[in-house]
């Protein structure tokens, strides 16, 4: 019994996190900067760690107790962290993310739900082969329909990063499919959640507007531009909403 204490009790080695945060329920995000917005909205604020890219508080809304916590830019770093999520109990899982559009009628600040991922990453596919499906928790994109119900709603693209020599091509050709937006980590996000018993789903802020400019779209995202801004603020709020809702407890 002394032993399967101290393995529960042992901190995990990336995240730092424990089964004494005491929740089933997270909001994860790329930016550590982010953390703080999340804390904003949450009562009872607890800071837990920081190490390495993994910032983590704890907090109630709505009475509800709920995790935030970043997880740095990709696949990779996302993925050990939701592992490490898992491994200490939570079952509900939601990324407030940035992403880009892919589709023209999409402005700044809007939110995109994911409805399913295209996996353009590399980590899923050690995993999983590719035609194993990303998709989110279908109670958790109910929810969302109700919370967010302005969103756009669709598939989405994760992929490993902004300037290889083909990404021009790479975009014009998933656009050309109906892929809504892109991003690097719900594709990750949807298929471990799916293989180790998750709820999942993945609420994007859109930063860049389809063809734009990369760097002012991201630079835009870091001054807080005002319909960024509020479509950051808008993500987090569905998701705290989602995750306090009565549907989930039990």
């Amino acid at each position: 019994m002394a032993m399967y204490t101290d393995r529960v009790e042992a901190p995990q080695p990336h995240t730092q996190l424990t089964q004494a945060i005491g929740t089933d329920r997270a909001v994860i995000m790329g930016d550590p900067a982010r953390v703080d917005v999340v804390a904003d909205f949450l009562e009872n604020l607890q800071e837990w760690a920081f190490n390495r890219e993994y910032k983590s508080v704890l907090g109630t809304y709505r009475g509800q107790r709920i995790l935030a916590m970043s997880t740095g830019i990709g696949a990779p770093s996302a993925g050990i962290g939701v592992e490490e999520l898992h491994n200490v109990g939570v079952r509900y899982v939601i990324r407030v993310g940035s992403a880009g559009a892919m589709q023209k009628d999409i402005d700044l600040g809007k939110l995109v739900i994911a409805e399913g991922v295209v996996r353009d990453d590399g980590l899923s596919k050690k995993y999983v082969p590719e035609i194993y499906p990303a998709v989110p928790s279908y109670k958790l994109l109910e929810l969302a329909h109700r919370y967010a119900p302005q969103a756009v709603y669709g598939i989405v693209r994760s992929h490993d990063g902004f300037y290889m020599d083909d990404n021009a091509d790479a975009e014009a050709f998933w656009s050309g499919k109906g892929i809504k937006a892109d991003d690097m980590e719900s594709g990750i996000l949807m298929v471990i959640g799916r293989l180790r018993g998750m709820h999942t789903l993945s609420i994007l802020n859109n930063v860049v507007l389809y063809q734009g400019d990369l760097a002012e779209g991201v630079n835009s995202l870091v001054n807080g531009a005002e319909l960024v801004a509020k479509g950051e603020r808008d993500s987090i709020l569905a998701a705290l909403d989602i995750l306090s809702d009565k549907e989930l407890e039990g």
